[in-house]
């Protein structure tokens, strides 16, 4: 919830913040960019928590990503406020990395899509309180800054963590040994984040320009753009639990590979049509999305060994967040030059078609395997 919060902060507020500093559609495309390039301030917490644990780092960005994030409110500028963010939402999505890592080093075999697909619903809650705090911004001009306090109220779960979060005992039965590298970890490595890197062209700018369309096409406030979110948003819960359980009972890689294309198909089409059919096309299209998260996130972490887990999750985030930036970038361009909204999303869309057709060709089978199993490399090196 704490990290999804960080992640989702603006992203809700990056339209309110724009017409506060006077900022352009593709401005505001390139500014979610630049703080999606934020991501290589990751990599040396990541590094760390394959060397001397997950506990430490997790604690840490617990602490940090809420505090640097909240600094948003007192900004003079709009990239002031676009600085703050690319320092505190890779705190965040560092925080991400690792929970997904500890996730998946602790659940049994039978449960590890299922527990993504549960944390993901809690994530979305974090995000929701995001959403929900956003008519705020229609209490004036400014009122966007108070959404960004909010971000300290995650400070309490830095506080629990530091008290109750062990480290995991997949960590500490490897710790101290070396990790082979061979071609099959890079094969690996290089193919997942070629999917997450092609599917977040189009994730990405649907979900950036999201509000803006809303705001500027279609008429709605702050208020009714929290209402179409969160009620859009709803079912794809009941989708990441579902789709959890169907990718540790019949497997990843169909699940994964269809419905992929289809959630694409239905969310760009939210962006063509009006009225009823664009709330429709909107919730069938997260669910989805929804079904597909589980079986996609938990290849993250399974397949890398131990000792590579959490640098392996934040070079394929790196490459998803690559992705996004160029969909953002030429999403804003476009719309910039009067093509529509409809007609961009569904030029987007192709892209995660695309890596819906690596899936199902290049992917293995995970499900009923343990770690070891699928990684015969991670054993202890003397």
């Amino acid at each position: 919830m704490s990290y999804a919060f960080v992640n989702t902060l603006f992203t809700q507020t990056v339209a309110f913040a724009a017409d506060e500093f006077g900022i352009s559609t593709s401005a505001q495309g390139f500014a979610a960019a630049v703080v999606r390039w934020g991501i290589i301030i990751s990599f040396p917490f990541v590094v760390l928590a394959d060397r001397h644990g997950r506990r430490r780092i997790v604690i840490l960005m617990a602490w940090l990503a809420p505090s640097v994030s909240a600094l948003g409110a007192l900004s003079p500028s709009f990239p002031f406020l676009v600085a703050t963010q690319t320092v505190g939402r890779p705190l965040g999505l560092t925080l991400e990395i690792l929970i997904a890592v500890i996730t998946i080093e602790e659940m049994p075999t039978q449960c590890r899509a299922y527990a993504m697909g549960v944390l993901a619903v809690a994530s979305g809650i974090g995000a929701g309180v995001a959403v929900a705090s956003l008519p705020l911004a229609d209490l004036g001009v400014h009122a966007w800054r108070y959404i960004y306090v909010i971000a300290l109220i995650w400070l309490v779960v830095a506080a629990v963590l530091t008290r109750h979060l062990p480290e995991t005992q997949r960590f500490i039965d490897r710790a101290g040994h070396q990790v082979r590298n061979d071609r099959a970890q890079v094969s690996r490595l290089r193919l997942i984040a070629s999917v997450a890197f092609l599917a977040n062209i189009f994730i990405a700018s649907a979900s950036i320009f999201q509000n803006r369309y809303l705001k500027d096409v279609r008429g709605y406030s702050a208020l009714v753009i929290a209402v179409f979110t969160t009620l859009t948003s709803a079912p794809a819960s009941l989708g990441l639990v579902l789709g959890g359980r169907i990718a540790d009972l019949q497997g990843r890689r169909l699940l994964a590979a269809s419905m992929i294309p289809i959630g694409s198909a239905l969310v760009a089409l939210s962006f063509v049509f009006g009225g009823f059919a664009m709330w429709i096309a909107a919730i069938v299209g997260g669910f989805a999305f929804g079904l597909s998260y589980p079986a996609m996130s938990v290849y993250r972490g399974e397949l890398f060994p131990t000792g590579r887990r959490s640098t392996a999750g934040a070079v394929i985030t790196a490459s998803s967040l690559l992705g996004g930036s160029i969909g953002l970038i030429a999403a804003g361009r476009l719309v910039d030059t009067s093509m529509s909204y409809g007609a961009v999303m569904c030029l987007l869309s192709l892209a995660p078609c695309i890596a819906a057709i690596l899936v199902w060709v290049r992917y293995p089978e995970t499900a009923h395997q343990e770690l070891e199993v699928i990684n015969p490399l991670d054993v202890v090196v003397d």
